[in-house]
């Protein structure tokens, strides 16, 4: 069959790269008795005829030879051939319409439909290979029986008879996961095959692989079954699954695998060519190690989880045992998992991010790399994991010297720099050691480069390298082996005005080899200075004039923030609100403020285009130059973005924030952003996005107390007109009001008009103040306020925003209530009708110093008999 692949035309096809014409040399090659030959053919192949799943007229051309060198048993290596024909016909099948479609290459064409058929006429061939005498030939073709057969009965019979015979774990696995395939494919084979993995599943005789496959394939085809019991059920199966520990015997051999053989857990080996940049050979690197399956049952794992979606709590307590699995392989698969679920579902995650920081094990850097990498990534969530990263940063350094960053040893280098970078990320100056040494060595100094700017307090250290890095650039290549660009946009953030002369000459160097991009980042980098990079100017101006748009918009709004001159400025912004670069004139018009007005019109219109983006920067444009005149349109404008576009919600949230009262109608917005358990886009943004919705809600619910009066709270001295170690007839006068005595233990006294309750101590001085949660002074805490809300809010308010941005203790009483002790304020609630609020108190030291105290403020009842505080950080 082979001999007649020239009887073809194949230079009237095409694929992925041009015309065809090398197809047959594939093809006949893919026979070679050379693995290497075999090997290129194989992955031209796909790479142009099948290129990233596409369907050509040429690769349904190909489906007859390609047939015919897997049924030859002569051909070498046929389950790649085999692997081959299923994932074409997948493609095919799944994209097949039963029509005429445009092919990838732009043509019309019938090849999916025409390689769908293929596929199902030739089903029986894929019935053979499932019982081939090789293993790997068996283990390609069972996929086909739940593609390709049409009748269900036939199809159902033949998965059962596989099973029997089926050899290791993953053949199994396969014929179960198939089964499923097919039931989600022919309705007339749900019932028959649904039952059957039921069955399997309640099976106790069964292995415990096959009966968990068959749990997971079941809940996938019947999602609505998934109960309480499907995780204990899949944990307890697992545990039966996991082998025992093997010992080590050789160090060199990383770890012990699953009990389905060893665990490649080795680096792939260094194919990239010597002329490509580190940052991309790394990038290749990361895509073949994370497309590594470690253990035989981490796809079904992957499996359970899509399946359990949204149940968080489930999914967590699988990923326990997972990650706290003996099996390495196990372990390792998991953080991945855990990693996927931390950043696509909102929720305390602290449990998984310290399960994964325990992987941070020196003796095993292959499984460290993943770790550190994950906890990366996932900043500012994995802050709970940064003790640990830092351990593990200090035992490597002791135990390989302070250059570990460069060790010769490619894991361990690599499971230091990713620790290193990851507490970059969380601003921790233990990663500035690292840092230095990349920096100083050129040993992967571009990682470096990749967190510097979030390391401020390393910056006088930091930006003087980094600024003979940038000097160093060679602007005369098209792909300098360093991105200026990255090197200016971590000078910006570090924020220190040192680096202007050096971002300057690159600004010069860029232009000088008209690298427009790189000048137009050098240019942003400098805005960012201000005034300080006055200095500047003169090489700022003439770019404002350039040609190129992208480097004259850069330029107008590095010159309005050196030189802040609105009479040159906003003509040339109007200008450029006509050009691509529309929206990042919008916003430098919105800096501008008033002195823009002239622009307003054409903002104005941009408030109405269809690009949801436009609408975005025009509208924040407009309220900064014209304040609540416009604020009605620019919040209706900016509500129905969002509603749109959730990828817009940083942006507007961060923009709510500054827009005090008059953002009052976002609260329904931000209330059902805050119910959403799914993230947006980046743990980082969903994290801030959240965090600016908590404090929104809660200082807009506060628009309600706006009857009331304000206290302003001096922190340990008192709140409004009152200071504690006053005598009752200074309180008195203060409120101008007499006290109704309420007595009790601490001499109770009550303000009914002033909404106020105050206590003494034993020498009469005022040692508490409590405002009432419904009526009386409101008082504020960071510009959030304190008496009325929702516990609930404030708590997650304290705990989340409050505590991560200030230092100082919260103590956690046992009623649920909080106190700050550095600041001599307890937040306690109060019963109005049918709710609870929060009411502060200001009390003295030597109370907060008492439990008793702390724990039963205010003592306005019979005080429960026992107490107890602990601290919470």
């Amino acid at each position: 069959m082979i001999n007649d692949v020239d009887s073809i035309d194949w230079s009237s096809m095409g694929h992925a790269y041009g015309p065809a014409v090398d197809v047959p040399v594939w093809l006949r090659a893919m026979a070679s008795p050379d693995p290497g030959v075999r090997e290129r053919a194989l992955g031209d192949f796909y790479s142009a005829a099948h290129h990233q799943g596409d369907v050509y007229a040429c690769t349904a051309a190909s489906l007859p030879f390609l047939f015919a060198l897997a049924d030859d048993p002569a051909t070498p290596d046929r389950a790649s051939i085999v692997e081959l024909l299923v994932s074409i016909g997948r493609e095919s099948v799944d994209r097949d319409d039963g029509g005429v479609r445009c092919a990838p290459d732009g043509t019309i064409s019938t090849a999916c439909t025409d390689s769908a058929a293929m596929m199902r006429d030739r089903s029986e061939a894929f019935v053979a290979h499932a019982a081939d005498v090789d293993p790997g030939v068996r283990r390609a073709a069972i996929a086909g029986l739940g593609l390709f057969l049409d009748d269900a009965d036939r199809a159902v019979d033949v998965l059962r008879s596989r099973l029997p015979a089926a050899s290791g774990i993953i053949e199994r696995l396969l014929v179960v996961k198939t089964m499923a395939d097919l039931a989600l494919r022919l309705p007339a084979a749900w019932t028959v095959a649904t039952a059957w993995l039921r069955g399997l599943a309640d099976d106790a005789s069964a292995d415990p692989d096959v009966r968990l496959a068959a749990l997971v394939h079941h809940a996938r085809c019947v999602p609505e079954a998934v109960g309480d019991d499907t995780v204990p059920v899949a944990i307890d199966l697992l545990h039966r699954l996991t082998p025992a520990p093997q010992p080590k015997t050789d160090e060199k051999l990383r770890r012990a695998g699953s009990g389905s053989g060893t665990c490649v857990c080795t680096p792939a080996p260094d194919t990239a060519s010597p002329d490509a940049p580190p940052q991309i050979v790394a990038a290749f690197a990361d895509m073949e190690r994370h497309n590594r399956v470690h253990a035989p049952t981490t796809p079904l794992l992957r499996t359970l989880h899509r399946v359990l979606d949204h149940r968080v709590p489930e999914r967590t307590t699988l990923l326990t045992e997972q990650l706290r699995s003996p099996d390495p392989a196990t372990r390792f698969d998991a953080i991945d998992m855990a990693q996927d679920l931390i950043g696509s579902w909102r929720g305390n995650h602290a449990h998984l991010v310290t399960l994964i920081a325990e992987c941070l094990l020196p003796e095993d850097p292959y499984t460290a790399v993943a770790a550190a990498e994950t906890l990366g990534s996932l900043v500012p969530v994995t802050d709970v994991a940064r003790e640990a990263l830092a351990a593990f940063v200090a035992a490597q350094r002791t135990a390989h010297g302070p250059d570990v960053w460069a060790a010769p040893d490619p894991l361990l280098r690599r499971a230091h720099q990713e620790a290193v970078t990851a507490l970059a990320r969380l601003d921790d100056p233990r990663a500035l050691p690292g840092l230095l040494t990349a920096l100083d060595s050129d040993v992967d100094a571009w990682r470096t480069v990749q967190v510097a700017g979030h390391l401020r307090r390393g910056a006088e250290e930091l930006v003087p390298r980094l600024c003979r890095r940038l000097a160093a650039v060679d602007f005369s290549q098209q792909a300098p082996g360093f991105s200026g660009g990255s090197l200016t946009s971590a000078l910006a953030a570090l924020g220190d005005p040192g680096a202007v002369p050096a971002i300057t000459q690159a600004v010069t160097a860029a232009v000088r080899h008209e690298q427009w991009h790189s000048a137009a980042s050098a240019l942003e980098a400098l805005a960012s200075f201000g005034t300080d990079a006055g200095p500047a100017l003169d090489v700022v101006r003439p770019l404002a004039d350039a040609p190129d748009v992208d480097l004259r918009a850069a330029a107008t709004a590095a010159l309005w923030a050196l030189e802040r001159d609105p009479a040159d400025i906003v003509p040339r912004l109007r200008d450029l609100l006509g050009s691509h670069c529309h929206r990042d004139a919008a916003d430098v018009l919105g800096r501008i403020g008033p002195a823009a007005v002239t622009a307003l019109p054409r903002l104005k219109e941009m408030m109405t285009a269809g690009y949801e983006w436009t609408r975005l920067h025009a509208a924040i444009a407009v309220w900064d130059i014209t304040g609540e005149a416009e604020a009605d349109s620019v919040i209706g404008t900016l509500l129905e973005v969002w509603e749109k576009n959730e990828a817009t919600a940083y942006h507007i949230v961060t923009f709510l924030s500054r827009m005090g009262p008059a953002a009052a109608p976002a609260l329904p917005r931000l209330r059902a952003e805050l119910a959403r358990a799914r993230r947006g886009r980046g743990v980082a943004h969903d994290e801030e996005v959240q965090r600016t919705c908590r404090i929104l809600r809660l200082r807009l619910a506060a628009l309600q107390d706006r009857e009331r009066k304000h206290w302003e709270l001096v922190p340990g001295a008192g709140v409004g007109p009152l200071r504690l170690g006053m005598s009752p007839a200074e309180v008195a006068h203060a409120l101008q009001e007499s006290a109704t005595p309420v007595g009790g233990p601490c001499a109770q006294e009550d303000f009914a008009t002033a909404g106020v309750s105050v206590f003494y101590d034993d020498a009469g001085h005022l040692a508490c103040i409590a405002l009432g949660a419904a009526t009386g002074p409101q008082t504020t805490l960071a510009g959030v306020p304190l008496a009325g809300r929702d516990p609930g809010q404030m708590e997650q308010w304290l705990l989340e925003d409050y505590a991560a941005e200030h230092e100082g203790s919260i103590l956690f009483t046992p009623d649920g209530s909080f106190a700050l002790t550095d600041l001599g304020l307890l937040i306690r609630t109060q019963q109005i009708g049918g709710t609870r609020l929060t009411r502060p108190l200001i009390v003295i030291e030597d109370w907060f110093e008492s439990t008793y105290h702390r724990d039963h403020l205010p003592l306005e009842g019979s005080p429960p008999q026992d107490g107890y505080s602990a601290e919470l950080g």
